[in-house]
């Protein structure tokens, strides 16, 4: 990646020499001849490296290098000094300054001094990722799943997380899209922060300020400039969500950023360059909408380039009872209740009921499951209605003939093996589903004449 550089010197003609000189050798330089325009600039836009002369007019040298440490420590400073100035070079030093060097000022010593400070900042920038992945071990936090369908996501996941490309998540309401949107980024290489906004819930004009930022009295009430989401989400990732409801008229402006890789603040004069990856997600047919004329082409070929279908609850059967027990403990331990498990009958109800509102209602279901119960695990009576008494077959416990009625050891005895076959035959997952001890899982397995080491 071509390593960015700020020069700050009020000498213009040097500015001048050394850009030339820098672009040949592979830099890309932004100058400035005033120190504040720099300190400005480093608001908005992300640089590898600073260059700065030590003698200025208006804010000097070793004031900006000071500057610079306090606001932005990762990012390396080399100051031109004076030939043969010592003293001037150890002030620079204990400014901030990674490294100086000597005026006149010779190209390639400048640029070998160069590509160390951005080695140097990319470094810094690994350190610190590895340290927040050390911090936080579990990579794709609740984001359960090891039904085919999902190990494919989890597969989708991991070959494109470090890739710079667009990605649109797509699948029904509920299933998750901003999970994996998080876990894209948090498996990314990327320093920066993840800015989520909802295309759906604001008016287009709000949502062209929120985006693309605005400057002081752009509008009525801009009383204030703003930066926007895409200057925000620099170095990091930006995810549109609910992409299909964005407002026909603001999506060629969107396209431009994308294609151009610039954003112009509204009642702004220049544009602010970005570096950010773009995360969008929809639950509606975008080729249908491009069809009827409700969403453009050429943005859904910007944002469709590596798509991750996610599938709904109903066809992902095997971590339905996962889930549930997931979202249990975590609703269980914020409500204070002690509830251990799922009861049998209840459990074959979750595994019938086809889940429309997918993830996001099975997560309502056993909330509300939590706070009627008065038993230790959650019973059927403690389901809401539509779950309790919706009637399907995915465990088959017994018809209206009283011939097929089975007796409730039979219905623990098919239950214990459905769940695990849901979970692979992992009876630790199992027994946690179950609200048992292993111990009393194995004894359960043997009660009902089950080989616990081939049950799965």
């Amino acid at each position: 990646m071509t390593a960015r550089i700020l020069l700050v010197d009020d000498d213009r003609s040097l500015c001048e020499t050394l850009d030339a000189g820098l672009c040949r050798r592979g830099f890309t330089v932004t100058w400035h001849t005033a120190a504040d325009a720099a300190l400005a600039a480093l608001v908005t836009e992300d640089f590898d490296a600073v260059v700065t002369d030590l003698n200025m007019k208006g804010i000097g040298g070793l004031e900006l290098c000071e500057r610079i440490a306090s606001r932005r420590g990762d990012l390396p400073v080399i100051v031109l000094t004076a030939f043969g100035s010592f003293e001037a070079a150890v002030l620079a030093i204990r400014a901030g300054a990674y490294d100086f060097i000597s005026k006149p000022v010779q190209l390639d010593v400048l640029a070998i001094a160069l590509r160390r400070a951005a080695q140097h900042r990319a470094l810094h920038e690994e350190v610190k990722r590895l340290r927040l992945e050390v911090g936080h071990p579990s990579r794709i936090e609740n984001f359960i799943g090891q039904s085919p369908p999902m190990m494919r996501v989890h597969d989708l996941i991991a070959q494109v997380a470090d890739s710079d490309a667009s990605v649109l998540i797509t699948g029904e309401s509920g299933t998750g899209k901003e999970v994996v949107a998080r876990a894209l980024h948090r498996q990314s290489r990327r320093p920066g922060a993840f800015v989520a906004v909802n295309c759906a819930a604001m008016p287009e004009a709000l949502l062209e300020s929120e985006l693309f930022g605005h400057v002081r009295g752009a509008f009525t009430d801009a009383r204030e400039a703003r930066p926007g989401l895409f200057v925000e989400a620099r170095k990091g990732t930006l995810f549109l969500d609910e992409i299909g409801d964005m407002p026909l008229g603001l999506q060629p402006k969107l396209l431009r950023v994308l294609q151009e890789r610039v954003v112009r603040p509204l009642g702004g004069a220049g544009e602010i360059p970005v570096d950010v990856r773009i995360l969008s997600a929809t639950n509606r047919d975008l080729e249908s909408a491009i069809e009827e004329k409700r969403f453009r082409e050429d943005l859904f070929f910007r944002i469709n380039v590596i798509q991750i279908p996610l599938p709904p609850l109903r066809a992902r059967a095997g971590d339905i009872l996962p889930l549930a027990a997931h979202f249990l403990a975590q609703v269980t331990a914020r409500a204070g209740k002690s509830v251990t498990g799922i009861s049998p009958a209840a459990a074959a109800r979750l595994l019938a009921y086809p889940w429309p509102g997918n993830v996001r209602e099975l997560v309502n279901c056993v909330e509300r499951a939590v706070a009627l119960t008065r038993h230790e695990q959650l019973m059927v009576e403690d389901l809401p209605d539509r779950v309790e008494n919706h009637r399907s077959s995915q465990l088959v416990l017994g018809g209206d003939d009283p011939s097929e009625l089975v007796s409730m050891d039979e219905v623990e005895r098919r239950y214990i093996l459905r769940v695990l076959d849901a979970v692979a035959g992992n009876k630790t997952a199992a027994a946690r589903i179950l609200g048992f001890e292993r111990k009393t899982l194995y004894r359960k397995l043997a009660h009902f004449g089950v080989d616990p080491g081939k049950a799965s």
